[in-house]
């Protein structure tokens, strides 16, 4: 049930939802950036939620600003601890 929550909100989600989002935490992000983190979220959130996000932090490290990079990395750090 809970995936099923979680899939059709994804679904629904567009950029401006991530970029309000990532606007109200702290972090600005570039047109390329912004198109980058959100389709991460939409391929992989299955990956980010239950698995080993792992490879999907280093690609956005390698192409996200370093700042917004650990501010990104925080705020998940800060969700999934808080989820558990």
């Amino acid at each position: 049930m809970k995936n099923v929550l979680i899939q059709e909100y994804i679904g629904r989600m567009t950029l401006t939802d991530v970029n309000n989002f990532a606007l109200n935490n702290g972090i600005v992000l570039k047109e390329d950036e912004l198109s980058l983190v959100y389709n991460h979220i939409i391929k992989n959130w299955r990956t980010v939620i239950y698995g080993n996000p792992r490879p999907i932090l280093d690609d956005l490290k390698k192409n996200l600003d370093n700042v917004t990079y650990q501010k990104i990395e925080t705020l998940y750090t800060q969700f999934k601890n808080r989820y558990l």
